[in-house]
C-alpha cells in the first residue's frame, strides 16, 4: 500500500515531559485518520553537548500506552544521520521530540490525482512565520 505525503518534524520542549494533552491530541489525529505516526523518538542534548536518543517505550514520564496503538508497525525510519543533524541544531541542555508521520488525509486526493494521470509538480511547506508576515502586511 503506497504512503501519502510523509513529514518529519522536530519540536523542542523546555522540559523532558510531554504533556498528556499533547499525547491525547496526537492520538485524536490518528483516530480520525488525519495522520499516521510512522516513527517517533526523543532526543536530549546534555549540558556537555552529548546527544542521547530515547524511544517512546523507554520514556518514563510519558504515558506511551496512549500512543503505542497509534504508531504504525514501521519504525527505525528516523536515521542516525537525522538524529545527528537535529542534535547539532539543539541547544545544550535541551529536549526534543522527533516524529515522522504520514498525512493520511491526503491519500484519497493522491489516489484521485493518480487515477486522472496527474503528476505532482511541486510540494513545499510554507513556514508559519512567512504566512504571519504576509497576513500582517495585508492588514
Amino acid at each position: 500500500m503506497p504512503f501519502g505525503p510523509v513529514e518529519l518534524i522536530c519540536i523542542k520542549f523546555p522540559e523532558t515531559a510531554i504533556t498528556d494533552d499533547i499525547t491525547l491530541k496526537l492520538k485524536d489525529l490518528v483516530d480520525r485518520q488525519t495522520i499516521r505516526i510512522v516513527d517517533i523518538l526523543f532526543i536530549r542534548k546534555t549540558a556537555s553537548g552529548e546527544v542521547t536518543i530515547t524511544e517512546l517505550d523507554e520514556m518514563t514520564d510519558v504515558d506511551h500506552s496512549l500512543l503505542d496503538p497509534a504508531i504504525a508497525e514501521i519504525s527505525g525510519l528516523i536515521s542516525e544521520e537525522d538524529v545527528a543533524d537535529i542534535g547539532q541544531r539543539l541547544d545544550t541542555d535541551s529536549f526534543a521530540a522527533v516524529m515522522l508521520f504520514e498525512n493520511t488525509w491526503a491519500t484519497q486526493l493522491r489516489d484521485a490525482v493518480v487515477q486522472a494521470d496527474g503528476q505532482l509538480v511541486l510540494s513545499d511547506r510554507i513556514h508559519h512565520s512567512v504566512i504571519e508576515a504576509v497576513t500582517t502586511v495585508k492588514s
